[in-house]
């Protein structure tokens, strides 16, 4: 009997899959929501706690335990090389979440107990990821050559990429992106980064947002409008739920 029939599950990390090198996973460690990032403060004379909210989700640190049932000598260690070049944050996903992936940095502290005469082993791989679960049908564009709606099914509020093809205005809900003259093809405004950009140009001084922030798609439905010479806009949404 294969390993694929006996155990099946596995991750990829940066296109590495740990079922290339016999190492398989188990998902117990997975189902973790991140820690809301909030601050508790003694005031004195006053009974109870000031709770301080920073709006924001910290790192969580998602443990996979793993095993390989055999020929674990020469697999472990070609596995734990190719691991531990992959270096800063990497796209994270496995065979438990099929639908979704994370942004995680491998922690690389590999520790493994191993059986008689090492044929089988057994050990955890740890990462730091960004507290978003996102979904992978987040990545896919939506494009708008006049007004409409996106739908964010999630009740966590989006930070998506915009390209903006043309100058003019973008209406994304309440708020409004202008875009001043410009002979690039297209700007792309990443929300989350709070950057404008075409290709490696820096496009930040073509660029307008209302308030202090750059726009967001919140749960439910979201108006969008275009006007000037804005022939169309493609929505990356970037969908992320805990």
């Amino acid at each position: 009997m294969s390993d694929i029939n006996q155990f099946g599950s596995y991750l990829i990390f940066d296109g590495l899959r740990s079922n290339d090198y016999g190492v398989w996973i188990s998902g117990t460690g997975t189902y973790d929501a991140p820690e809301r990032d909030v601050e508790f403060v003694e005031i004195p004379g006053r009974s109870g706690d000031l709770m301080l909210d920073n709006n924001r989700f910290r790192n969580i640190t998602i443990t996979y335990p793993a095993f390989i049932s055999k020929q674990f000598d020469s697999r472990f260690d070609i596995f734990k090389a190719a691991m531990l070049f992959r270096v800063g944050y990497k796209i994270l996903s496995d065979t438990y979440h099929p639908g979704n992936f994370r942004l995680a940095v491998f922690r690389g502290d590999i520790q493994p107990e191993t059986g008689p005469y090492n044929k089988a082993g057994s050990f955890d791989l740890v990462f730091e990821c960004k507290p978003q679960l996102y979904l992978v049908s987040g990545l896919s564009g939506q494009t708008f050559t006049a007004g409409g709606s996106i739908q964010n099914p999630t009740q966590y509020p989006a930070l998506p990429n915009i390209r903006v093809y043309g100058y003019g205005t973008v209406g994304i809900g309440s708020q409004t992106i202008t875009i001043a003259s410009h002979s690039w093809p297209y700007i792309d405004i990443d929300c989350e980064a709070m950057d404008a950009r075409y290709g490696a140009n820096n496009a930040n001084n073509y660029v307008a947002v209302t308030g202090d922030m750059f726009p967001t798609l919140p749960a439910g439905n979201t108006g969008i409008t275009l006007s000037g010479n804005v022939t169309k806009i493609e929505i990356r949404p970037r969908w992320w739920t805990v």
